[in-house]
């Protein structure tokens, strides 16, 4: 391919995997979320740059360990207030090749996308970065996840602030100011926009067991909190070198929760305020809505915008996504780490009635190998509710006998390994008119909806645009 103009994918190139991409959909193989863009980087490695730069305002990039989809979509429903017609991955493919495939998508399109929305995995971030040059970088938070395939939070952190410091002139970091070691990545860009949650109401008891970031990463020193909102997440200082959170420039003020249904919002913004009646739920969610409305103000929306968009959006499939299956509602909450999965019980226990559940635990790639987080996990309180429980999954046996150590006994749990036996059980467990509430990993959630596809109650993710 030698001789041919430089920032010009090839047409044989851009062919052979739009090709690919329509293949896979046709046999059924997937929605060609990946295939098209992985081919395309084989053909022609700086693609994702090339087609990059032809956007007129340039590329937002989204990262953390828990709620980057979600965000992603928050925003592009805030770019559709706006009327800006954006190119982004909602399938959640977030390696380089899903940017690739995007990418190869909107070619084409009408209206011509004007900017770049991409979810994009935390070890992914640093090369996607440093092909796409964005112009907005979200760093969200970064929690103890699939230590198989990142490492240690220091060792992402530390990627992080070589890629923050990397960033084109011009481009803006919004970091979470609650996060302490996010909030120290502020310290490489310039201009950075800090976002956090500041209503005390929604504020923990005391730092969960299981939280991750608690020292600082000036000195090392242990952290003080003078509020918890999530995990590690609140209002940080160190005793020792005098490390401390920084104001945040938008921050939650108000989050009213109106259970499992949704919650209003207000929003502090330099622009003024933001006021949204949001469809979903969870005090995580507040932290992504915030987020969300720190991005779109960098990337120039105004506050009427944010707030139309915030209330029009909807949740992720997967992630506090609701279906209606046999007179029941059932509602999946994707998580695969400590912090997910107990914030999703925190979620769950807004319902006052009587819990029906179905865990599933697989160890897959996607997943992590390595399932020994779900010693961290705080399941009691949500146990103790549950008047059925119903567990499946690879690693069922195992999340059985954590069920044992937390004291439910036999008797009292079904262990079904095959996902849509197990779903068929815990469905038939629960009243019509009850909600089954499943808290998958991500591929038993990817196989769970698959089975909700072929019985015509969930569309293909990949559908999703």
């Amino acid at each position: 391919m030698s001789g041919l103009p430089v920032g010009v994918p090839t047409a044989p190139a851009i062919l052979a995997a739009r090709l690919a991409g329509g293949l896979s959909r046709r046999l059924g193989r997937g929605g060609g979320t990946s295939l098209p863009g992985k081919l395309l980087l084989k053909l022609r490695p700086e693609a994702v740059g090339e087609m990059g730069a032809a956007l007129p305002h340039g590329s937002t990039l989204v990262s953390a360990t828990n709620g980057k989809t979600t965000t992603t979509r928050l925003i592009a429903s805030c770019a559709r207030a706006t009327g800006w017609p954006m190119v982004s991955n909602p399938a959640g493919a977030n390696l380089l090749s899903g940017v690739a495939t995007a990418l190869l998508d909107a070619r084409g399109r009408r209206p011509r996308p004007t900017g770049g929305l991409f979810e994009v995995d935390e070890g992914a971030l640093p090369e996607v970065a440093r092909q796409l040059r964005p112009h907005v970088v979200l760093l969200m938070n970064l929690f103890r996840d699939q230590l198989d395939r990142y490492g240690e939070l220091e060792t992402l952190a530390a990627r992080w602030e070589t890629m923050v410091a990397g960033l084109p002139p011009g481009a803006r970091a919004v970091v979470n100011a609650d996060d302490p070691t996010i909030a120290s990545l502020a310290e490489a860009a310039p201009d950075a926009l800090t976002f956090g949650v500041d209503d005390p109401e929604v504020a923990l008891a005391a730092l969960p067991h299981a939280a991750d970031s608690t020292r600082c990463r000036r000195c090392s020193a242990p952290l003080r909190y003078d509020r918890v909102t999530i995990a590690h997440l609140g209002s940080w200082w160190c005793p020792s070198c005098g490390a401390r959170r920084p104001e945040p420039d938008v921050r939650v003020t108000r989050v009213e929760v109106r259970g499992v249904r949704g919650m209003a919002i207000t929003i502090a913004t330099p622009a003024g305020p933001i006021q949204a009646d949001l469809p979903l739920f969870g005090l995580h969610n507040a932290y992504n809505a915030c987020a969300a409305a720190a991005a779109a103000l960098a990337m120039g929306m105004t506050t009427d915008a944010l707030a139309r968009g915030l209330a029009a959006s909807a949740a992720a499939f997967g992630r506090g996504e609701r279906l209606r299956v046999a007179d029941r509602d059932l509602v999946l909450l994707l998580a695969k780490n400590p912090t997910g999965v107990n914030e999703n019980i925190r979620t769950v226990l807004l319902d006052p009635e009587p819990l029906h559940l179905l865990i599933a635990l697989n160890d897959r790639t996607a997943d992590g190998r390595d399932v020994s987080w779900i010693w961290d996990v705080d399941y009691e309180p949500m146990l103790g509710r549950a008047e059925a429980l119903t567990l499946t999954g690879d690693r069922a046996h195992d999340m059985a006998l954590r069920m044992r150590y937390a004291g439910v006994p036999d008797a009292d749990m079904r262990v079904i390994p095959d996902a849509a036996a197990a779903l068929d059980a815990a469905l038939a467990s629960t009243p019509a008119g009850a909600t089954l509430y499943v808290l998958p990993t991500y591929t038993a959630m990817l196989g769970l909806r698959a089975t909700l596809v072929d019985r015509g109650v969930a569309e293909d993710f990949w559908r999703e645009r």
